[in-house]
Formats: structure tokens, sequence, C-alpha cells
């Protein structure tokens, strides 16, 4: 099993888009960078927000692409480019419509289930799908119609709550997943019921 050697975060940029549904990943990778007291700053070679830091010993890169959802390939092409890093060595973390708030779970593979950010990325690394996935589960509007305005509006106190809790109890189970021991990982986060 690989160790991780990066996590990226899925949202939209600016100021518009930062406290919607869509950018649970995003909220992900800040958490981490402040649980282990980095900070993301612009890099425009890697097309969006970086930061190394160390989580259990364990050296990470840590990306927020700011580019459109659509083409967050673009970043993680260029981090994996410049640090060589191999598909299954990414954690890619992004919000999950099939998923109640409150929930989160790991997955490798497979394919991008109609998500714009991971079809770029699948895209981007010349189809290869080993990529680890953190999908954080935002609900369902009930109608596939009402889909892009869901995950585009903002979250109400109780949902934003329970997805805080969700990428809380997904911060406690990185250090298995950094290791590589996911099956451990996996035990802890999918028992999780925010």
């Amino acid at each position: 099993m690989s160790q991780l050697k990066a996590i990226i975060g899925l949202g939209n940029p600016g100021a518009d888009y930062e406290a919607t549904r869509h950018n649970a990943g995003a909220w992900l990778v800040q958490a981490v960078a402040r649980a282990a007291g980095g900070e993301l700053r612009p890099d425009k070679k890697f097309l969006g927000l970086h930061a190394r830091v160390k989580l259990d010993g364990q050296e990470l890169h840590l990306l927020e692409p700011t580019t459109f959802m659509n083409r967050s390939g673009g970043a993680v092409a260029a981090l994996t480019q410049f640090f060589k890093l191999a598909p299954d060595e990414l954690l890619v973390a992004h919000d999950e419509l099939d998923m109640p708030p409150g929930t989160a779970r790991y997955k490798t593979g497979g394919g991008h289930g109609g998500h714009n950010g991971l079809r770029d990325i699948i895209r981007a690394l010349g189809n290869d799908r080993s990529f680890h996935r953190l999908r954080i589960g935002i609900g369902h509007p009930g109608d596939a119609r009402q889909v892009t305005h869901y995950v585009l509006g903002r979250p109400g106190k109780a949902e934003r709550t329970a997805i805080d809790a969700a990428i809380d109890e997904c911060l406690a189970t990185l250090p298995q997943a950094v290791e590589g021991d996911w099956a451990k990982a996996m035990n802890r986060l999918h028992s999780f019921k925010g």
C-alpha cells in the first residue's frame, strides 16, 4: 500500500463560492492546514493554494485548486508532475450528493459519478483512476434539475454543523490513511454518524 503524499480539496474560487456545498473538499484541505499549523498560499505553478505540512511525521502536500471545479485537473496534473507523484499517492476530497451531511467515505478508484471535478482530474491523469477519494456528504435536493442550484447554494446552519463534524472525523482518520492503513481509516470513518 502506497503512502499518501498529497491531499487535494476541490471547490470553486472566490468569495461567492467559498461557503457553498460544492466547496466541501476545499473546507477539508483548509481544516488539515489549520490542524497541521500550515498556511495555504497562492502558487501559480500549481494553479491553486499550496502548503507543505507534516501530519504525524509524514510530509504532505495540500492543494486547493483556484481554477473552477470543472478545470481541477490542471492543478492536480501540475502538482503530480512537479513532485513526481503517482495517482495512488493522491487523496482528492470532494462533495458527494449521494450521501447525507454528517457522513464521509473513503474510496479508491472508480468513475467520476457525474462530478465535474473528478471527471477533469481523471482526464488530466491520462485516465488513471487509481487515486483515492474522500467523499464528503452534502445531501441531494431530491430532483436532478435542482442539483446545480443546490451544490452552488449555502448549507443551512444545522447542515453545515453536520458537514463540519464529518470533516473533523476525517481529520481524526487521516493519520491512518496517510500511512496507507485504509482498512483502519475506513472502519472508523464509515461508522461515523454526524
